[in-house]
């Protein structure tokens, strides 16, 4: 039986080697960066306002003042996307301006309108100016966001929806990153039916959905392959020949794996060339995890039939492989502060349903649920993160720091 630290080694030794593509950067949302990214233009392209108003050249208001109250003759409007070119420009005059108006020398600053006064006289409107005003006021600088060729996503980051709206704005058209893995599953046993209505012997296929669901939110082309059941060994086979053969990049089944009368997966798994192998972890819930790496190419998973236990074992074992192989590292667990007292065995890491917070003190904590049993699964979908407890210790206090992970693996925080 192994742990779950050489469990991790052993899979990131066995990562596969996933080729890139490139893709429309704005259909890029969640998929991983195959290489570092630069700005190819400034952002702001050029100055412009941040406001409605008058853009002034500064120089002009030095002797402004209640008493001498300098006119500047308002030229012309610019707006947004307007060319803002002025043939000639005269001492003492302005320009009227609208939010996002390019402003080029000699002006400098802007007035916004609820601070300007202005007066017409012979047909002509001009903007009185009564103090001195500094210059560069209410101006959004060129490249004050992001400068030419300035890094603007690293290699291994998953590209995030606001990282979308960056490539787009800078004008970054395709981007490269790692193909999705292709993933095919397996649902095992006489008990597991698609059906909806059910006599209470038949068990609903919803471990099938719980893992189809994470091809929303990673970049993973999953597909359910049917159920097996507990006669298809040569079925199994079979399938697992094909589509070896079709280069799919993981494999899972999903019960039929620990040591029951009709749990074949094992001893099938075995007939297959195998350069990494591991079967039971020290883990709960989980422990009849299976891994294997089948001719060199294609990984083999066989997770445990119970709804939690299917969900804990994709959650650390298959998606961190998955990580390992597409070259993310942002997986990241929170430290936390206990919030109630936790025991365990000595030698076993436990992954544990619970709801991550953050006190008044400003401090993250983690609550242990009531209802750890692998097949209970209303504190599973009421839990925001699983904290890990390694193996080493047996009891812990409330105020011990311990992992906490996201249940999809990705660290927005």
């Amino acid at each position: 039986m192994i742990s779950y630290k050489e469990a991790l080694k052993k899979l990131s030794r066995s990562k596969l080697s996933i080729k890139s593509e490139t893709i429309l950067s704005e259909n890029s949302l969640n998929r991983i960066c195959s290489e570092n990214v630069y700005s190819k233009f400034s952002y702001p392209a050029a100055d412009n306002s941040a406001f409605d108003g008058y853009a002034i050249n500064s120089n002009e208001s030095n002797k402004a003042s209640k008493s001498n109250i300098i006119k500047l003759k308002i030229l012309k409007i610019i707006a947004a996307g307007d060319n803002p070119n002025i043939k000639k420009v005269s001492k003492f005059s302005c320009i009227e301006v609208m939010t996002g108006a390019i402003i080029k020398k000699p002006f400098n600053t802007i007035i916004p309108y609820e601070k300007s006064k202005i007066i017409t006289k012979n047909k002509i409107k001009y903007l009185l100016i009564d103090r001195k005003i500094n210059k560069f006021n209410n101006l959004r600088f060129a490249g004050s966001d992001f400068k030419k060729d300035q890094l603007v996503l690293k290699k291994g980051d998953i590209i995030k929806a606001s990282d979308v709206l960056v490539l787009k704005t800078l004008g970054i058209k395709n981007i490269k990153v790692k193909k999705k893995l292709k993933i095919i599953f397996f649902a095992t046993g006489n008990e597991i039916t698609n059906k909806e209505i059910i006599p209470n012997w038949k068990v609903r296929n919803s471990n099938g959905s719980y893992i189809k669901s994470f091809s929303k939110i990673l970049p993973l082309d999953i597909k359910e392959k049917g159920i097996l059941r507990d006669n298809d060994e040569k079925k199994f086979i079979k399938e697992l020949n094909k589509n070896i053969k079709k280069k799919v990049d993981v494999v899972i089944t999903i019960g039929a794996v620990s040591a029951g009368k009709y749990d074949y997966v094992p001893q099938t798994i075995k007939k297959f060339k195998s350069k990494s192998y591991f079967k039971n972890a020290k883990i709960r819930p989980g422990k009849p995890i299976l891994f294997s790496k089948i001719k060199s190419r294609t990984a083999f998973f066989g997770l445990p039939g119970n709804p939690v236990s299917t969900a804990a074992c994709f959650r650390f074992f298959v998606l961190p492989f998955i990580f390992y192989s597409i070259g993310y590292f942002g997986d990241v667990p929170i430290n936390a502060k206990l919030k109630n007292k936790f025991e365990k065995k000595k030698d076993l890491t436990r992954f544990i349903k619970g709801k991550l917070t953050i006190s008044k003190q400003g401090y993250s904590e983690f609550e242990v649920f009531k209802g750890q049993e692998s097949y209970k699964i209303k504190p599973l979908a009421s839990s925001n993160v699983w904290g890990q407890f390694n193996n080493g210790k047996s009891s812990f206090k409330k105020g011990d720091i311990i992992y906490c992970h996201t249940t999809f693996g990705v660290n927005f925080f």
